[in-house]
This record gives structure tokens, sequence and C-alpha cells, in this order.
């Protein structure tokens, strides 16, 4: 059955690896980028691997708010229904850390521009809808005040922060009611992405450890029974629940302050 899959971050790495997997399966991919000449680019090659390749692309910024809320709302003036979103596109070493409004861009695309897309998107996506969230192995406790722009933080600090944030508002995104299924991830450590290049300097594993991962937890009936839950591709498995009281409220404390970034 064909899937209608919106995919950010798809110009390269394990983004357009994905992408690419999604379309010799038959599904009409969504993609984003930010680079327009990229972003055609990518949709010519898509489009090339079958006669029957069903590709619609979007232009979006996804450090700018402004830019979020657009594309969000172009994507949903042109369709009733999407099945899957995956929110891939990451950032982790950046010459601009602060964007217009204020805030770190790691956490804007790494944490709150996920979070935005799936709460605008989640009526056309729906109960039978899927949700893939991209996190990392590498995770810590999230300064709230980094979160709202107040701390500056290195990269790595905003970065590890970034990914565990998106893992705790995954986690209690799925247990509200009428919501997609909501499922982060780990694609795999130091795969041979760009990030991974330009942050540590090494021509990283294979993508398709990460883009053979995403496409399962995307497409398998099976992972619907795991709404809410983290896959650590290092391990190979769900990892067991990290949501303690002080991780739950942790959660929470995200949650509340990027509805009070996206409200402002």
């Amino acid at each position: 059955m064909c899937k209608t899959i919106l995919m950010t971050g798809t110009t390269d790495g394990i983004g357009f690896e994905t992408a690419k997997k999604l379309i010799n399966l038959g599904h009409h991919l969504i993609i984003h980028g930010r680079n327009s000449e990229k972003l055609a680019s990518s949709k010519q090659q898509l489009l090339a691997l079958s006669d029957t390749a069903s590709v619609d692309s979007f232009l979006a910024d996804l450090s700018d708010l402004n830019d979020v809320k657009k594309l969000a709302k172009d994507i949903l003036e042109k369709y009733d229904s999407i099945d899957v979103l995956i929110n891939n596109a990451g950032v982790f070493k950046t010459s601009e850390t602060k964007n217009a409004q204020g805030l770190d861009v790691r956490f804007m695309v790494n944490t709150i521009a996920p979070f935005y897309l799936s709460e605008a998107l989640s009526s056309i996506l729906g109960t039978n809808g899927r949700i893939v969230n991209l996190s990392s192995a590498a995770q810590s406790p999230v300064n709230i005040d980094a979160l709202l722009g107040k701390v500056d933080l290195d990269h790595m600090q905003a970065y590890s922060q970034s990914k565990l944030a998106i893992r705790l508002w995954s986690a209690t995104f799925s247990k509200t009611e009428g919501n997609p299924v909501c499922i982060s991830v780990n694609p795999g450590s130091l795969l041979a992405s760009k990030m991974v290049r330009e942050g540590f300097g090494i021509a990283g594993s294979d993508l398709n450890i990460g883009a053979d991962i995403i496409t399962k937890i995307a497409l398998s009936p099976k992972m619907l029974t795991h709404n809410g839950q983290y896959f650590d591709n290092d391990q190979g498995h769900f990892s067991e629940g990290i949501m303690s009281d002080s991780y739950d409220e942790m959660a929470n404390l995200v949650i509340e302050s990027m509805h009070s970034i996206l409200n402002a």
C-alpha cells in the first residue's frame, strides 16, 4: 500500500538514503530542504529512480521559527492526510548558534521544529499515522534556560541536550489521546553523514545502517506497538524507559517551554 511520507532534511546524509529506500518501495514522498538547488537536485535524483516515483518538495529553514510555521501551513494547504512524518533534519556544529528569534539553532532544528510540525500536522496524520523522531546516542539533561535561548552552550552540550529533549517529548506526546504513534530513534552512532564529517573529522559508518532502521520504524506494522518508546540502533533494540519522576518532570518542562516559545 502506497503511503504519503513527509521527511525533513532529505537533501543529503541519512535523509537522502532513507528517501531512496522509500521511493524504491513505491511510496509518495514529500521532501524538505533549506537549500533550493540541493532540494531540486535531490528531487530529480529521486524521480529518476523509478518511472512511477512520486515526489513533492518544500523549501524551509528549520532554524527559523517563521519558516517552520510556514512549512506546516503549506503542507496543511496541500494535503488532507499524510501517513508518516519523519523528523530527520538535525544540526550539530554551526557558525551561527542563535537565530533571528534569539533561540539556539541546535535546539530549534533538533527539538522545537519537530515538535511544532508534529503538533501542527497531527490532525492530518490522525491516530493511524506515525511520527519518527531522530534522536541520538548523545543525550544529556536539558538546561531549560538554554532551550529558551537564555544560556549559551557549546556544540556538544546543545546537541546532546536537544537529542534528549526530543526523546522526552516524543514519549509524552505519545500519551495524548488522538495523537499519531510517535517513536524516537538513535539511527546509529557516527554514520557517514555531513554532520559527522564536519563535527568529528571522520568518514563514518555506512549510512544504510541508519536508513534501514528509519524505514523499518516508519513502515513496519510491528512498530505500532512501541508508541512513545526509543529505539537504540547501536544496541539493536528498544531501550528501557527513562521516564522516572525526574525525567517526567523534565519532559513537562521541555514541552511547557516550547509552547511558550511557539505562542510568543
